[in-house]
């Protein structure tokens, strides 16, 4: 073990495969300091934003509580769960800043976000004193220059910042053989309803917090399915927004083509509030130019409509579908789309995406593979200070310290083939105009023809991820040993409030979620 990786492991504020999940929050504060009463947790858990700021307003919560019941959720559960890498030591000092701005009945507190604790995807930059890793130690005592761009709108709106969601390491783009939920930093994240199960990334952290009641809501990022594969298998809500609607800006990049932050949720409304405070525009990312013209005026809580599937033409991905006859998903679905034509949709069965090839090739690690080089190297260049400054230098820090990465065991096989591109030549230009080809005479071709609302499957992130489309998860049932599965709705650029207003109907008429324990 080099010296690195000695002092790593012997630090109280790091984990190890060979030593307790701790974090320095849990060693300064004072156990009085997490303690509330039981029937306070009772009302916490599963309480939605709406139902905490009606608690704050009625003075019967505040959000020292909140902050509180939530340390002492992640001090209880988080060593088996491994879903948090950090918390935040300033997160008790920003609740009372809430609290105080409450009683003062400040403009903008008592709605929204204002007071509620939010928990970040350890990829999304934090100018404070937590780290922004990635789940790699080859970032660990980096130091952003600002906070990324949807922290700034989270600071803005009053919400408070929590803590770092543990992630699947580079957000799964360092090795194909490493586990999803799997980071050095933390170890191995765990689905709260089977630790049998996988949590999926690569936003696990986020997923296995929200549903496990550590956090109030969270942020996840997606390159192709790390917001929707995680939510779908831990029961909760999760929204991939369209590409450039949210600010990319400070935020560990895979490609800036497909690169999106969204909401990790227990309900959809909870989402639509969280989306209200991060979309829109921000200079430092230019896809959020182009994209702001799909905001609403209004925001999107006012698509919430109980009756959001009257009249929606949903077109179905019957091949996506290919559950054996008896089993509890396929007899789930199928009593799920009765729910939707009770609800007043319109399905339109066995539809077939063109040119869905294009997608199972290898065009998308020929793309991927070039652009991330460019945006990794982009982002490790502007930071203050930082042990690495390009890809090259992070592939020798895990040469340099194959147990701490676990090199043996996963390599870093993505980063290798990265590495000798040399940005978008001829064979990227290929793969590029293939996805082009797919999106619009496949994905779009197939929605305007059938003049539809939005496209049903269990999971549909690949269908969506290389044209940059938004989609939304929501709870659909549980398999056996209790494992969790979703439904997924998508659809065109920009109708994320239409794909509200389908999923909050289907949530409300179905109510499937519940909490793991």
């Amino acid at each position: 073990m080099n010296q690195l990786a000695k002092e790593l492991h012997n630090c109280p504020l790091m984990a190890t495969n060979s030593s307790p999940l701790i974090f320095s929050m849990f060693l300064l504060l004072p156990l009085f300091l997490l303690s509330i009463t039981s029937s306070g947790s009772h009302h916490i858990r599963e309480a939605t934003v709406e139902d905490l700021q009606l608690a704050f307003k009625q003075n019967k919560l505040t959000s020292r509580q909140l902050v509180k019941f939530y340390l002492k959720e992640i001090q209880k559960l988080n060593p088996s769960l491994r879903g948090v890498i950090e918390v935040n030591p300033d997160a008790l000092d920003q609740a009372d800043k809430a609290d105080k701005e409450h009683q003062a009945k400040a403009q903008g507190s008592l709605m929204g976000l204002h007071g509620i604790p939010v928990l970040l995807k350890d990829n999304i930059a934090t100018k404070d004193e937590m780290n922004t890793t990635a789940g790699s130690y080859a970032l660990l005592g980096s130091i952003v220059p600002q906070d990324a761009g949807v922290v700034a709108k989270l600071r803005r709106a009053g919400a408070i910042i929590l803590g770092k969601a543990s992630l699947s390491e580079w957000a799964h783009w360092r090795s194909r053989s490493s586990p999803l939920g799997w980071c050095a930093r933390s170890g191995y994240g765990k689905n709260p309803y089977n630790f049998s199960a996988e949590p999926c990334g690569s936003s696990s952290g986020s997923a296995i917090s929200t549903a496990a009641n550590m956090v109030a809501v969270s942020l996840g990022t997606e390159t192709d399915g790390s917001i929707l594969c995680p939510s779908f298998l831990n029961s909760i809500v999760g929204i991939k927004p369209t590409v450039g609607l949210i600010s990319r800006a400070g935020v560990i990049p895979i490609t800036p083509r497909q690169d999106t932050v969204g909401p990790m949720c227990r309900t959809i409304a909870d989402a639509a509030y969280v989306l209200d405070a991060i979309a829109g525009l921000d200079y430092n990312d230019k896809a959020t130019i182009e994209a702001s013209k799909y905001i609403p005026q209004g925001g999107y809580k006012q698509f919430l409509k109980l009756n959001g599937l009257k009249g929606k033409r949903l077109g179905i991905l019957r091949s996506e579908f290919a559950f054996e006859k008896e089993s509890i998903p396929a007899k789930t679905y199928e009593q799920h789309f009765k729910t939707l034509r009770q609800a007043g949709a319109v399905l339109i069965d066995n539809l077939e995406v063109k040119h869905k090839d294009i997608l199972t090739s290898n065009y998308e690690d020929i793309a991927i593979n070039a652009e991330f080089k460019l945006a990794l190297n982009a982002y490790l260049t502007q930071l203050v200070n930082s042990p690495v400054r390009s890809l090259k230098d992070v592939i020798a820090f895990n040469n340099r310290n194959p147990g701490l990465e676990k090199m043996k065991e996963y390599g870093q096989d993505h980063f290798m083939e990265a590495e000798p591109t040399n940005g978008i030549r001829e064979k990227e230009r290929e793969a590029l105009s293939k996805f082009e080809i797919y999106s619009k005479y496949g994905f779009e071709k197939l929605i305007q023809n059938n003049k539809l609302d939005a496209l049903v499957a269990p999971f549909i992130s690949h269908y969506i991820a290389s044209g940059g489309y938004p989609g939304i998860t929501v709870p659909a049932g549980y398999d056996i040993g209790g494992i969790p599965f979703g439904i997924n709705f998508a659809g065109l650029k920009g109708s994320e409030p239409t794909l509200i207003e389908i999923a909050y109907s289907f949530e409300q008429a179905t109510k499937v979620r519940r909490p793991p324990f």
